[in-house]
C-alpha cells in the first residue's frame, strides 16, 4: 500500500516528533493541574481557561481528549489520571444547562467516551450518554441539529459534523438507532445545504424552522459571507469522512473526497492554511488549527480509496503537518502549548495567532495516526 511505503519513508520525522511530544507534554500536565479550570490558550507562559461559559466551554474537551492521547501514545497513567481529572470538572456542565450547546460533542466524545473505550467505567459511560441524549435533543425533526441557544432556532453550524461521532457511539452502545440516524439526517442536510459545488462550505445557515427554508448565510468566523474558512472546511473534511466510517454512506466519502481537494489546493507555498481561503492577501493570517484538523481527516480518506488515491490524500496530510511542525512548533519549556499561529476567527486580532489547545489536540492525533494507530477518536 501506498501510504505504508510513506509512513516508512518518513518514519525518523515521525519517532523524532514523538520524542519531542513526550519531552514537552509533562511539563504542560504540570502547568494544568494549578489551572482553575481546563486549558484553552496561553498567556505569559501560563495556561489560561476559555474565555467565556466556564466549564460550558466549547473547547473543553480537547485537553482530556490530548491526555488520553499521550496515554495511547506513552501508556503513562500521568495522562490518564488527568484526563480522569477533567471528567470530574466537566460534572458541572450538566448543572448549567443553559449554556450547553451542540458542542457536547466535542466536550464528552473526546472525554467520558472515549475514556470507557480505553479505560472502562461506569461514571465515563453515564457521562457520555447523558451527553449524546443532550445533543440528540437539540435535533429539529425537520433535519438539522440546532448550533447555538438565544433567540433564533433555526441556526445550524458546519462544525456540528465533528459533533456527530457523539451519536454514533451512542447508539453502537445503546444499539438504539436513533442516536445514528439523528446523525446521519443532519449529514444529508449539510450536503444539500452547506456544501457548495466546487467542495467549498458555509459556515452558518440561518433557517426557518418551520419550514427549513435558507433565511441567510453569514459569514462567521471567516472573512465575510460566501468566504471559505478554513476551520469549517476542515469540519466539513473530517465529519464527513468520519461519517462515513460509522455508516459506509458512499455518500460521504464521496463529499469528503471533494472538500479535501478543495481545502488541498487553496494551500500556498508555506504549506500552512490561510484563516479563510478567500480572504484578502493582506493581512497574512494563518491558522494551524485548520491544517492540524484536516491533515486528520486526510489520513483517514487516505484509508478508505485504492492505492491509486491515497497519494493526494496521504501526501497532503504529511505536507500539513510537517509545515506546521517545521514552521510554527514551540518545543521550549517557556509554554505548554505547542503551535504559535491559531486562528480563533478572521476578525479580530486578538483571536488572531496566538496558542490555542485543541490546534495541538489535532496535531497529537494525526502522529497517532502515523505511528499506527487504530482506536478512532470519533
Amino acid at each position: 500500500m501506498y501510504s505504508d511505503v510513506k509512513r516508512s519513508e518518513i518514519m525518523p520525522w515521525i519517532l523524532e516528533t514523538e520524542r519531542k511530544l513526550r519531552a514537552k507534554m509533562p511539563l504542560a500536565v504540570q502547568k494544568a493541574k494549578v489551572l482553575d479550570g481546563i486549558p484553552y490558550t496561553v498567556r505569559n507562559g501560563k495556561w489560561q481557561p476559555g474565555p467565556m461559559d466556564g466549564i460550558c466551554w466549547w473547547t473543553n474537551g480537547f485537553w482530556p481528549g490530548t491526555m488520553l492521547q499521550m496515554y495511547v501514545m506513552t501508556g503513562d497513567v500521568l495522562y490518564l489520571q488527568e484526563a480522569e481529572r477533567c471528567e470530574r470538572l466537566l460534572d458541572a456542565a450538566f448543572l448549567d444547562f443553559d449554556h450547553l450547546h451542540h458542542d457536547a460533542g466535542f466536550m464528552w466524545r473526546l472525554s467520558s467516551a472515549a475514556r470507557y473505550d480505553l479505560d472502562p467505567n461506569d461514571m465515563s459511560r453515564k457521562r457520555a450518554l447523558a451527553a449524546a441524549t443532550l445533543l440528540a435533543g437539540r435535533y429539529n425533526p425537520l433535519g438539522f441539529i440546532r448550533a447555538w441557544n438565544g433567540e433564533h432556532a433555526g441556526l445550524a453550524i458546519i462544525d456540528t459534523m465533528m459533533n456527530l461521532p457523539l451519536l454514533y457511539w451512542a447508539s453502537r452502545y445503546t444499539r438504539d438507532p436513533r442516536f445514528g440516524k439523528i446523525a446521519m439526517m443532519h449529514a444529508n442536510t449539510v450536503i444539500h445545504c452547506f456544501v457548495r459545488a466546487d467542495g467549498s462550505c458555509h459556515h452558518i445557515i440561518k433557517f426557518d424552522p418551520d419550514t427549513l427554508d435558507i433565511l441567510e448565510t453569514p459569514g462567521g468566523q471567516g472573512y465575510a459571507e460566501g468566504s471559505a474558512w478554513s476551520r469549517g472546511q476542515g469540519w466539513a473534511l473530517y465529519g464527513f469522512i468520519l461519517s462515513y466510517r460509522h455508516t459506509g454512506k458512499q455518500e460521504y466519502l464521496n463529499t469528503a473526497k471533494a472538500i479535501a481537494r478543495f481545502f488541498l489546493s487553496h494551500i500556498g507555498e508555506d504549506g500552512i492554511p490561510d484563516a479563510d481561503f478567500r480572504a484578502p492577501a493582506e493581512p497574512v493570517v494563518k491558522d494551524n488549527i485548520a491544517g492540524s484538523l484536516a491533515a486528520c481527516g486526510l489520513l483517514e480518506i487516505a484509508k478508505a480509496v485504492p492505492e491509486p488515491e491515497q497519494a493526494v490524500f496521504f501526501d497532503g496530510a504529511v505536507r500539513l503537518l510537517q509545515s506546521m511542525e517545521s514552521a510554527d512548533a514551540d518545543w521550549s519549556a517557556d509554554s505548554p502549548a505547542i503551535f504559535r499561529r491559531c486562528t480563533g476567527a478572521y476578525h479580530g486580532e486578538r483571536h488572531r495567532h496566538c496558542y490555542m489547545q485543541y490546534g495541538d489536540y489535532f496535531f497529537i492525533e494525526a502522529m497517532n495516526k502515523l505511528r499506527g494507530e487504530t482506536y478512532l477518536f470519533w
